[in-house]
């Protein structure tokens, strides 16, 4: 609605432009006019070059929307991994990632828009104050109603912005009620997981060599055995470390949560599309801190059962590891 609105505006300009400004004044084509007339002829001429002026500055902002919708716009296939020459998000895998996304073209087009209109504006200043066109210079210092504009609008953009910032952080903060639990541990060089409502069985993630990879499988980003989820499913994730720190990110999910010894942290996911979604540790933790990728298959549910099964046979229970002793 907006952008039809400038449309329909860049329309009245563009007639009213293209107009004589002694016809716009006298009504005919005449060119013989009166002293008088002549000035309010110039009047009126400096009157349609702001309007030209306005009319190019709504077609730049008309430009960058759509430009921004370009950007960002969605659709296709979820690819839920990193593209070459991406200059996006990754398409949303979660609700709180579609927030995120939306939170972030809100921004694209604020900031978009104050550039467009800052650079606007010293364009002008620039042509219309020139010294060649202004041999004596104002000495005007305040103007009220500017001193009320500029500060107030930059109030009131601030404010559009917090009341969406202040919901999306209190949407990815607050854990709502979940159906199940994964603990992830992060080790040096691996993530340990545990399933704590499903017999409580663990397995250890390492990185698939590069040597080892089959085809379609992700250099860096593939581990030897993936985390699986079921989709449309609340889950709360469990973080911590058992050496130094590290961090637990999924970009597709909307999630990067610290992993630090001796705290447990806690964040939740809700998988809305069954795929494969990459991430890595995203916390320097060492010389091998770039070979820690994450790997996340969400399933239907049913299939989530069924493989749940095949785990527990599959791996080990938490509290059947036995007690380590230190070599001394």
């Amino acid at each position: 609605k907006v952008l039809a609105i400038g449309a329909k505006f860049c329309d009245i300009v563009s007639l009213t432009a293209g107009t004589p400004a002694s016809y716009l004044v006298t009504g005919s084509r005449k060119s013989g006019i009166d002293a008088p007339t002549a000035a309010l002829s110039g009047r009126w001429s400096k009157r349609i070059r702001e309007l030209r002026f306005m009319r190019w500055l709504i077609a730049c902002l008309v430009g960058s929307f759509a430009l921004i919708e370009v950007l960002t716009g969605g659709g296709g296939a979820l690819a839920a991994q990193p593209e070459p020459w991406q200059i996006n998000l990754q398409p949303a895998g979660s609700p709180l990632m579609e927030r995120i996304t939306s939170f972030h073209s809100l921004l694209l087009v604020i900031i978009t828009a104050i550039c467009v209109f800052v650079l606007a504006l010293l364009l002008y200043v620039a042509g219309v104050f020139r010294a060649s066109r202004q041999k004596t210079p104002s000495r005007r210092t305040h103007n009220t109603l500017l001193e009320v504009v500029w500060t107030a609008v930059p109030v009131l953009i601030l404010v559009i912005i917090a009341i969406p910032s202040f919901r999306l952080l209190y949407y990815a903060d607050v854990i709502p009620p979940t159906d199940m639990t994964i603990k992830a541990i992060g080790r040096q060089w691996y993530w340990t997981y545990e399933y704590p409502d499903h017999d409580n069985f663990t397995f250890d993630a390492f990185m698939i060599p590069e040597d080892d990879l089959e085809p379609g499988m992700l250099r860096l980003l593939e581990t030897d055995n993936r985390v699986v989820v079921p989709t449309d499913t609340n889950i709360k994730i469990q973080v911590t470390a058992s050496d130094v720190l590290h961090s637990w990110a999924m970009p597709s999910l909307g999630i990067k949560i610290d992993a630090v010894p001796g705290r447990l942290n806690e964040t939740w996911i809700n998988v809305t599309e069954p795929g494969v979604y990459y991430g890595q540790c995203s916390e320097i933790c060492g010389v091998m801190h770039g070979f820690m990728p994450i790997t996340i298959e969400a399933v239907p549910p049913e299939e989530f059962v069924v493989w749940v099964e095949e785990a527990k046979t599959m791996f080990a229970r938490v509290d059947d590891a036995g007690t380590q002793v230190a070599n001394r």
